[in-house]
């Protein structure tokens, strides 16, 4: 892989990792959103990722000799269809006849993990770029 390959993959990676930080936001703005547009309580959002396909010409297909380490790309956000809270709360406006009321299936902690994890690959992925920027400038110092 060359120098711009290594960027390219970096730069794949920090795009899906952006992607995560803005739904795990989206996660926890909406932790007691009791009414949605679609009816019920807000579900938790995930992004599913996948690797990205090589693109090699015909000759490295024949041969065999794919690049690992292509980059990531995003095949979706789905909802988690874990089961939502129930809190008892009969004041509540959306209160069922027993009083309870069907909470975010989001949990806070989760989140928070979730925000350090995806906050630490995107840092990773910053530090490859900047280091592929490094090599390319100490290999212009040796030419000269």
């Amino acid at each position: 892989m060359g120098m711009f390959g290594a960027i390219d993959s970096a730069a794949s990676g920090l795009t899906a990792e952006r992607l995560r930080m803005d739904l795990i936001s989206n996660n926890i703005a909406n932790v007691n959103t009791t009414r949605t547009a679609e009816g019920g309580p807000y579900r938790r959002q995930l992004a599913v990722f996948a690797p990205r396909e090589a693109q090699a010409s015909f000759g490295e297909v024949l041969s065999q000799k794919m690049e690992a380490g292509d980059g990531v790309r995003v095949m979706g956000i789905t909802r988690d269809n874990a089961p939502s809270r129930k809190v008892y709360d009969p004041g509540h406006p959306d209160a069922n006849a027993e009083g309870y009321v069907e909470m975010p299936n989001v949990n806070i902690v989760s989140e928070m993990v979730d925000m350090i994890t995806a906050s630490r690959a995107y840092e990773a992925n910053v530090t490859s770029v900047n280091t592929a920027k490094s090599m390319a400038m100490k290999a212009l110092e040796i030419g000269r």
